[in-house]
C-alpha cells in the first residue's frame, strides 16, 4: 500500500514562500509522475503542478506559473512544492498525488493515491 504524508504547511504574510514536502512509502515511488493539487474552501479540488518519473518534465496551473516549483528526489520517496510569491488565493489545503503514469497528468482522475494534506494560509 502506498502512502503519502505532506508537511510544510502553515501560516505566511502575502509575498512570502514556503516549501512543501510529501513523502512516499514503497519501492515504486520513482516508476510514477506524481502531482500537487489544492482545495480551497467552498471550491473543488485544482491541479497545481505535475513532475515526471525523472523530473524532467513539469507542468504548471496558469494560476502558479512562474511563483511556484515542483521537484522530486527520487533517491528520498519525496516531492517538494517550493511556492514563492505567494497570495492570499493561495490558501487552500495542499495535497500530493501520485499519478496512475510515468508522466504527471492535470486530470485528478489519473492520481490513484493521495496525501491527507497540509494547509496553507496567505495573510494579506
Amino acid at each position: 500500500q502506498v502512502q503519502l504524508v505532506e508537511s510544510g504547511g502553515g501560516l505566511v504574510q502575502a509575498g512570502g514562500s514556503l516549501r512543501l514536502s510529501c513523502a512516499a512509502s514503497g519501492r515504486t515511488f520513482s516508476n510514477y509522475g506524481m502531482g500537487w493539487f489544492r482545495q480551497a474552501p467552498g471550491k473543488e479540488r485544482e491541479f497545481v503542478a505535475a513532475i515526471s518519473v525523472g523530473g524532467g518534465w513539469t507542468t504548471y496551473s496558469d494560476s502558479v506559473k512562474g511563483r511556484f516549483t515542483i521537484s522530486r528526489d527520487n533517491t528520498k520517496n519525496t516531492v517538494f512544492l517550493q511556492m514563492n510569491s505567494l497570495k492570499p488565493e493561495d490558501t487552500a489545503v495542499y495535497y500530493c498525488a501520485r499519478s496512475q503514469h510515468a508522466l504527471g497528468p492535470s486530470a485528478i482522475s489519473e492520481y490513484n493515491y493521495w496525501g491527507q494534506g497540509t494547509q496553507v494560509t496567505v495573510s494579506s
